[in-house]
């Protein structure tokens, strides 16, 4: 049977397993294996979003592949984070990649401030305590890790901020997809610069792929009435 990039189920089988996939590689396989696995997810996704295009706008479109081809290129460069220099450029990669989803995330609509302020001081609370927890494993790495928080923040707030703006299912997909982000980052950023966490490789893949995939279904979806075919 061949592949329909039109079709969401088919698509959505094939993503969950190129995931599987990457994480058994990762898991049990030398490193260099996953130079091959793990560029797949994003590429997919790429192919993915191509064949439905047609529902964003041209400026939407742009800053949707220049996100993906941030976490394309970041997803290339973390595989080997134990090289500092690596490590480093692979967080400015996702960084530049959070800074493309958030602008493709803004809206001129009106928003609720009252609605936005807890939940931003709740967000805050939660980087505040990240960043208090790994803070001593940093070092050099403090200045680019914050700034990448922030940005963290800034791509969550967007998140929430679409609501009554794009359809519904649009919105919860993406706002999950973003949560699941925050969570992979977390740990992540627990594993480099703090100490190892039980069943670490998994979670971090496996959120990091659900992130990534719900993101992008959600910005496939956002106009009222768009769907993609699942027959």
């Amino acid at each position: 049977m061949r592949l329909n990039f039109k079709n969401t189920r088919q698509f959505t089988l094939l993503y969950f397993f190129l995931l599987t996939l990457d994480i058994v590689v990762k898991l049990t396989c030398p490193i260099a294996f996953r130079f091959a696995t793990k560029p797949l997810l994003v590429l997919a996704l790429l192919l993915f979003y191509f064949q439905h295009r047609e529902s964003q706008t041209n400026k939407d479109q742009l800053w949707v592949f220049l996100a993906l081809g941030s976490f394309l290129i970041g997803d290339i460069l973390i595989i080997n984070h134990i090289n500092p220099i690596f490590l480093s450029a692979s967080i400015v990669a996702f960084t530049l990649g959070k800074i493309f989803f958030s602008i493709k995330f803004i809206h001129k609509e009106d928003f609720n401030v009252a609605r936005l302020i807890p939940f931003s001081m709740l967000l805050f609370a939660y980087i505040f305590g990240l960043v208090t927890l790994v803070y001593e494993g940093l070092e050099s790495y403090f200045a680019i890790a914050i700034i990448s928080f922030f940005f963290t923040l800034v791509i969550l707030q967007f998140a929430f901020l679409r609501k009554s703006v794009f359809s519904l299912k649009s919105y919860y997909y993406v706002f999950i997809g973003v949560l699941f982000y925050l969570i992979s980052e977390s740990i992540m950023a627990i594993k480099t610069f703090k100490q190892d966490l039980p069943f670490q490789e998994f979670f971090i893949m496996l959120t990091y792929g659900a992130a990534i995939y719900f993101i992008i279904m959600g910005i496939v979806f956002e106009k009222e009435g768009v769907e993609v075919r699942a027959q």
